[in-house]
């Protein structure tokens, strides 16, 4: 029986992102933002927190740096040293200051997409270039595989300096063997390229092998990775602003420290320390149960397209609570499906383009929710379907 409440959707102040500006009746199943409330353990440190009633300046303690070693020891099997670690506000801050230190104006920053659309941000944004290598996708086997020459190509292009890595994939929710990210990073290392992990989805692996730590990698290799990780998708508190950086080499180390401390992003808010640190050291048996249920809402959607919605394909991911759908068969573009789902049923879900690459057939969905919620969502995404169809 479990300990805490997966069947309760939290109400939510006007000013939430997914369910502040909804017309009745909607149902919003798009951002990457769990229904769930989070673990009582960090609502309970955080009230302590509050109650010394006092919101002054503060430092990073050391329980900080080895909650997160804790953590990653116990979820992943490798612990980073803590003077790998640095700090920063978020894992997309993070990212956008990388691109400003590392890579020069102009130069290319190599993504794998479709991938997580504020990439695409983080580098254009700042003057830098967008390079992928497209994730080949198998229409018949309904997976993705890298192209390994066009990968090494664009890596060895003197114009590219910094490749983003999304470890575990968003949204395809594939999770890369260890092999993959040895190989990846060894190719990077040999053309000059550093490579940054976003791994904020890297604790909710539901089945299956777990990810491996951009941090973990062996050899000359690992002089050139960064590991960014944080709670904020484990446990849902994105609105915390907290992450990590992992930094095994200490040149590169220095070099993204500065840019963080000159950006401002290296100041914790008051309850960012207090929340993390009870994350990871009394919270893994929360996220143990959490699995539990995006387990049981994966089947079920599983089962429910297969058996209600053929003519759409859910892609087999095993992390991330995102389902990543081929609706190549219903709609050539994802966006008008999605503008017609709102429309018609009130079910809101991201269409695939923003993600760029093959991604204009394809739907993400977030699944974490109660089940209650699920089955509402897909009934309605069956209706939506048959009238779009119609």
């Amino acid at each position: 029986m479990n300990k805490y409440d997966f069947m309760t959707v939290p109400v939510r102040e006007r000013n939430s992102i997914k369910w502040g500006n909804l017309r009745p009746g909607e149902l919003p199943m798009w951002i990457a933002d769990m229904d769930f409330a989070t673990a009582p353990e960090i609502l309970a440190a955080m009230r302590r927190k509050l109650d010394t009633g006092a919101f002054g300046y503060e430092d990073l303690p050391s329980e900080y740096f080895q909650a997160v070693a804790d953590w990653q020891e116990k979820q992943h099997g490798v612990r980073p040293k803590e003077e790998w670690e640095i700090y920063v506000t978020g894992v997309v801050p993070a990212i956008s200051s990388i691109v400003r230190r590392i890579a020069h104006l102009g130069d290319q920053v190599l993504v794998q997409a479709p991938v997580y659309n504020i990439f695409y941000n983080s580098i254009e944004n700042n003057g830098r270039r967008v390079l992928s290598s497209d994730l080949q996708y198998d229409v018949d086997k309904q997976e993705y595989r890298v192209d390994w020459t066009d990968l090494e190509k664009k890596l060895a292009d003197p114009l590219t300096t910094l490749m983003i890595f999304c470890n575990p994939h968003n949204p395809i929710g594939y999770v890369w063997t260890k092999e993959e990210v040895q190989r990846i990073a060894d190719l990077c290392h040999q053309h000059h390229v550093v490579l940054v992990s976003d791994e904020i989805h890297g604790d909710l692996v539901r089945e299956g092998r777990d990810m491996t730590p951009a941090f973990s990698v062996t050899g000359p290799a690992r002089s050139t990775v960064i590991s960014l990780t944080s709670p904020s998708k484990t446990f849902n508190v994105a609105a915390l602003h907290a992450a990590t950086a992992i930094i095994p080499d200490e040149n590169l180390r220095a070099i993204v420290n500065r840019g963080f401390n000159s950006e401002e992003l290296a100041e914790p808010n008051i309850l960012s320390v207090p929340a993390t640190i009870a994350a990871y050291e009394e919270g893994g048996e929360w996220l143990k149960q959490l699995k539990g249920q995006l387990r049981e809402n994966f089947a079920y959607a599983e089962s429910f397209i297969k058996d209600e919605l053929p003519s759409i394909k859910v892609i087999k991911g095993t992390a991330t609570y995102l389902l990543w759908v081929d609706v190549s068969q219903v709609a050539s573009d994802a966006s008008r499906l999605v503008g017609h789902l709102r429309a018609a049923t009130g079910l809101i879900v991201s269409a695939g383009n923003i993600y760029r690459g093959q991604g204009s057939s394809f739907i993400r969905i977030n699944l974490a929710c109660p089940l209650a919620s699920v089955k509402d969502g897909l009934d309605r995404l069956k209706r939506g379907i048959a009238s779009y169809q119609e």
